[in-house]
């Protein structure tokens, strides 16, 4: 399950800048009432992206093992991670249309019901794990199985109760405007390379760490998760800024872009020095949540003492991407994101591959990524923000 995740997020994240790129014109159009458009615009996006979403999930299924030769996964393994890898890719379609159900409502103002559905979700799939594996002994089958039918779930829930509490939502489902469709992809593409772009680079990196033994590739695959605690509500506060920055340019109300970039930025900090705190404080605590292994543990030890206190950056950096978005201006967001993944795998491959240095190679190589990701966008922000 662990070496699957980068693959598995990589598709996740680039079906959600899809639907974020598209949430960015709905957001704008929703400020500017012009719903005429918008209706227009939210039908094209799920009808194009239902059918992109269908194509893609026949060419992972098609090529999973070519992938995994690729991650270097460890062939006593490799049979067990094929079947889990499908079985998720089977479900990319539910990701799809969750994603573009609660982008879609994030334009227009209700963050809340995404959130709800989602921690439905996530209990369903919780119940769905400890049924599967341990009632029904599927092993990592039934924990790829339980993902997708809670996705299915969410979505049918999303459904619902749109159709009967959003009707602003219910009225277009099927029309398709090709005028529209070039914006959206323009939008939409951008939004979904800069996410993939993030997730290549992780993937690179598991390359790297998959090379350095077992007890550091099970040590890796823990810290992803601690690090999606820490670093996940960074990105999401940055969503949130730039659904309300697009709405307030729709409406004309620059006042309101430059206090909604104000407050997200004070967020992002505030909530990056508490994850520090915490994640220096309680490292072996946290591993072992997930893991007895003390080999495994003290890995992952050395790793969050020294990412703890680089969780500022990404603090900033997730900010500044908000504010890119926000304004319409995605080409930025993908530069200093490619820019970011580049230099990280640059300054890991000769620490690892040369060097021999173990996990401690990571969080060295995400400080240097880090960096050169502010260097390229905090001066064209400045001056974004001087002008404007």
């Amino acid at each position: 399950v662990g070496s699957c995740i980068p693959v598995s997020t990589l598709m996740i994240l680039f079906l959600n800048g899809l639907c974020m790129g598209a949430s960015i014109l709905m957001g704008i159009q929703y400020g500017a009432k012009d719903y005429e458009t918008l209706h227009r615009q939210i039908s094209t996006t799920l009808l194009s992206g239902a059918v992109f979403s269908f194509f893609l999930t026949l060419v992972c299924v098609i090529f999973a093992v070519p992938i995994l030769l690729l991650l270097q996964v460890d062939p006593s393994i490799m049979d067990m991670t094929v079947q889990y890898l499908r079985i998720i890719f089977l479900g990319l379609m539910f990701t799809f249309l969750y994603n573009f159900f609660s982008s879609t409502l994030r334009a227009l103002g209700d963050s809340a019901s995404p959130l709800y559905f989602l921690i439905i979700s996530a209990i369903l799939n919780i119940f769905g794990d400890l049924f599967f594996v341990i009632v029904l002994k599927a092993g990592s089958n039934g924990c790829a199985i339980s993902t997708v039918l809670s996705e299915a779930l969410c979505c049918l829930f999303c459904i619902i109760y749109i159709q009967k509490k959003v009707p602003i939502l219910g009225k277009k489902w099927l029309v398709f405007d090709a005028r529209l469709l070039k914006k959206t992809i323009a939008y939409g593409w951008a939004s979904a390379m800069q996410q993939a772009t993030v997730q290549m680079g992780k993937i690179a990196i598991q390359a790297l760490v998959n090379t350095r033994g077992v007890s550091v590739a099970a040590a890796f695959a823990v810290v992803n998760r601690i690090d999606d605690f820490a670093i996940t509500p960074e990105q999401n506060i940055a969503h949130a800024m730039t659904a309300l920055m697009a709405q307030n340019k729709g409406a004309g109300k620059n006042d309101r872009m430059r206090e909604g970039f104000r407050c997200g930025m004070i967020l992002e900090i505030v909530y990056g020095a508490a994850v520090m705190v915490i994640c220096q404080v309680f490292a072996g605590e946290l591993m072992a949540l997930f893991v007895k292994d003390e080999e495994v543990i003290g890995h992952g030890v050395i790793y969050l003492h020294l990412i703890a206190v680089m969780y500022i950056l990404p603090a900033v950096t997730n900010a500044i991407q908000g504010f890119f978005r926000g304004i319409g201006d995605l080409k930025v967001t993908l530069m200093s994101s490619f820019t970011n993944m580049t230099v990280r795998v640059i300054a890991a491959a000769p620490m690892v591959l040369l060097w021999n240095f173990g996990i401690e190679a990571l969080p060295y190589s995400y400080l240097a990524g880090w960096i050169a990701m502010l260097l390229v966008e905090t001066p064209l922000m400045l001056r974004i923000y001087r002008k404007k």
